[in-house]
């Protein structure tokens, strides 16, 4: 029997730079909730408040600690989000005592290791760079996208387990990220729509990301977003293989390993944690 949110169900408020998730926990009871509901719940002004909704459940496959669950704000499913996933991945480290757990999601296994200093560490898996698994509408070169929006030109095409178009500019801060973000987002070009960054290069390590979030808006941080600016970083000649990418939310340090997978290393916090009331959802 699916499990009634209306009965009062707890969930726990966490962040990863700001990028803010409300967590359920599935495991025991399973949970359904509906596209209005994850509106409704996501709501800052009258509900509690989220850029993703994410439902722990048992694992799906024997080698994952659980399953997890990405809704956006809009309702939609994604299949990956990094900073959800260290989020979750502190909460069940600190729950069973453990130095490291496997989430599964439908991007993966994902590898998850507490790095020290309040810091996790996940194994994002491999960048995807064909043009059929980002993916986008028609046969191109993903390095060079042909697409393109007044100060946004070029980008760069990447998924990580969520498609990204990468734009390269000289001032990140001076992009009406709020106006071209969503035009982007919901370009022809791009089947399943796009997360959107706007990218300057501050050193051969350092990185200023900006991000227009597919099913959100703007965020003030985007664990796969800044996964994806690395490796589009690295295909263009402008980093090395391991830099820190500042977001708005403060910085998360990725690297692009030899085997192809993508190391993203940064914080994870609760904020707080209560139950929802049945008059939330009407």
């Amino acid at each position: 029997m699916i499990a009634s949110i209306r009965l009062g169900q707890p969930f726990v408020k966490m962040h990863g730079l700001g990028n803010d998730f409300i967590v359920f926990d599935a495991r025991q009871a399973p949970l359904a909730l509906s596209n209005e509901q994850v509106r409704a719940l996501a709501d800052r002004k009258t509900g509690i408040g989220c850029d993703q909704l994410i439902v722990i459940e048992p694992a799906r496959n024997s080698l994952a600690d659980a399953w997890m669950t990405i809704r956006n704000a809009d309702g939609s499913e994604v299949s990956a989000c990094g900073n959800a996933t260290r989020c979750v991945a502190d909460r069940l480290m600190r729950e069973s005592g453990s130095r490291g757990v496997i989430l599964e999601t439908r991007a993966g296994l994902l590898d998850c290791k507490a790095a020290g200093d309040g810091l996790v560490a996940v194994d994002m898996g491999p960048a995807r760079l064909d043009w059929r698994d980002i993916p986008v509408a028609e046969p191109c070169d993903t390095l060079h996208l042909p697409l393109g929006l007044e100060a946004l030109q070029d980008p760069v095409g990447v998924s990580v387990g969520n498609p990204h178009a990468i734009f390269f500019v000289a001032d990140a801060e001076a992009i009406d990220l709020p106006r071209l973000g969503p035009v982007l987002e919901h370009h022809p070009f791009f089947p399943e729509r796009a997360n959107i960054e706007a990218v300057q290069v501050l050193s051969r390590d350092r990185l200023r990301m900006r991000v227009w979030e597919r099913g959100v808006g703007i965020t003030r941080a985007c664990g796969t977003g800044a996964c994806a600016v690395l490796v589009a970083a690295v295909r263009r000649g402008l980093t090395d293989r391991k830099a820190e990418v500042v977001l708005d939310g403060g910085i998360l340090t990725i690297e692009w390993l030899k085997d192809d997978h993508i190391l993203m290393t940064g914080p994870a916090a609760t904020a707080f944690a209560g139950t929802v009331d049945p008059s939330l959802l009407g």
